[in-house]
């Protein structure tokens, strides 16, 4: 009986030795295997040679454990927006507030885990953007940001990929969202446009005033003309037209008289003429 109980100890002591030695292989596997997940890549940082040159793709890799340590970078166009405020050309403050997507260049991972480390972009794109922003807003006046808009945000684009590049960040899009002006300048807009609104009420009265100048000449030429005329008829028909005048003058004042409620015709006498006379006040 002695020796059955010592055998079993000794199995159960071989069991545990065997359970310990999977155990052990097991955390040595699992610690030897790391996964890159979709749109992501590793660098590695080894302790003896310090950070691989080369990057992991997608999948499941093998590593020396202790030794070698994995980072995952996320790879994928992510989206920054920061606001910067900036003078103008004419000393004008304006708010600006810019959209970035940004992506590392993966050829370049390990050059950006040694100088910039995981939050690269938090790290660069704030500060690079709001040097871009204020040295191309300072070429511009106050209201050419408005109305060249589309060439300021083209600058804004290529000064901007150009200095992210030389951080090894992929610029996508660059897009100027909101631009705001201090109250001076609003006020200093709507003086403008008042000021505006009344030359253009004065270059009108000026012109109708010329308008009407020339019109008095022309009427003035066509009564010297019709006076000239009306000389020349009686110089030549005599008094023939001025009888004529006198005709036309008496039947446009028997017309008026005629039409007057005023005007009553009462019989002179049997030689058929006629007395023209006024009704009394009523």
């Amino acid at each position: 009986m002695a020796g059955g109980g010592q055998a079993a100890v000794s199995f159960l002591t071989r069991m545990a030795t065997v359970a310990a030695g999977i155990g052990v292989a097991a955390s040595a596997a699992s610690a030897s295997l790391y996964t890159v997940d979709g749109g992501e890549r590793a660098v590695i940082f080894d302790r003896l040679r310090g950070v691989l040159p080369k990057t992991e793709a997608e999948g499941t890799h093998f590593l020396v454990p202790i030794l070698q340590k994995p980072f995952i970078f996320d790879i994928r166009t992510r989206p920054h927006s920061f606001s910067s405020t900036s003078g103008t050309k004419d000393l004008q403050m304006v708010s600006l507030t810019l959209r970035v997507l940004s992506r590392p260049d993966v050829d370049r991972l390990p050059d950006i885990f040694n100088s910039l480390g995981l939050e690269y972009d938090e790290k660069v794109l704030p500060s690079i953007g709001n040097e871009v922003l204020k040295a191309v807003v300072a070429q511009f006046n106050a209201d050419q940001l408005l109305t060249e808009r589309p060439h300021v945000s083209a600058l804004v684009r290529e000064s901007l990929t150009q200095r992210a590049r030389e951080f090894n960040i992929v610029l996508d899009d660059v897009a100027i969202t909101h631009l705001a002006y201090g109250p001076e300048f609003a006020q200093a807009v709507e003086k403008k446009q008042v000021a505006q609104q009344e030359a253009e009420r004065s270059r009108f009265l000026v012109a109708r005033a010329d308008q009407e100048r020339r019109a008095a000449i022309v009427r003035a030429e066509g009564e010297s003309e019709a006076a000239r005329l009306i000389s020349e008829a009686t110089t030549i028909a005599g008094n023939g037209l001025i009888e004529l005048r006198r005709i036309e003058a008496a039947k446009e004042i028997a017309g008026v008289l005629a039409r007057s409620p005023n005007v009553s015709y009462i019989p002179a006498g049997d030689n058929g003429q006629m007395l023209l006379g006024l009704n009394a006040a009523r």
